[in-house]
């Protein structure tokens, strides 16, 4: 997938400017797929070159004007033939999954250290579980569209994936500590 898509898809839920939708990718998007500030707006501008968006010029009291982007027809029509497109299954690269087999070629010392770097990886991703279950609570409490619930199975999927994540890494720690 390429940043062109995950924008398309934003914008199509919100039309937005750099910054909100910046915003929307550290709140939602960036779940499942991240891009700094700079990128967004590097990706914006070319893909306003290429027709895929429009930008409205909205003057702002005491800031500068803004820019609001929005989907042209074409950038809906590439976004629909990109839907289309069979999606081959991601290649995984886990550097901590490497570490713990690394794990069998060190002492004692190593997997104790290894131990604490499990427990760092374990508390962010509880802690990222947790603000996925607040954004549930939050923006899914009520759903009335076909957005949202597409939104939400998204975010269901994130939520499984993180209890599988802490899962897996509560039986590591069993296993590493058990060595």
């Amino acid at each position: 997938m390429a940043l062109e898509h995950a924008i398309l898809v934003s914008l199509l839920e919100q039309p937005g400017s750099g910054y909100e939708l910046a915003r929307r990718f550290e709140r939602s998007i960036g779940r499942f797929w991240t891009a700094t500030h700079q990128q967004i707006y590097r990706v914006l501008k070319r893909m306003e070159a290429d027709g895929w968006v429009t930008a409205e010029e909205i003057g702002q009291d005491g800031r500068p004007d803004k820019r609001s982007f929005s989907v042209t027809e074409p950038g809906r029509s590439l976004l629909v033939e990109w839907l289309r497109a069979p999606v081959q299954p991601e290649a995984v690269r886990h550097e901590l999954a490497v570490k713990i087999r690394g794990a069998a070629f060190t002492d004692a010392a190593g997997r104790a250290a290894l131990i604490g770097e499990v427990e760092r990886y374990r508390a962010e991703h509880e802690a990222l579980l947790a603000r996925y279950l607040n954004g549930e609570k939050r923006d899914f409490a009520e759903i009335n569209d076909d957005g949202q619930r597409l939104q939400h199975v998204v975010l269901r999927g994130g939520i499984a994936y993180e209890r599988m994540l802490l899962d897996w890494l509560d039986d590591v720690l069993g296993t590493l500590r058990a060595l």
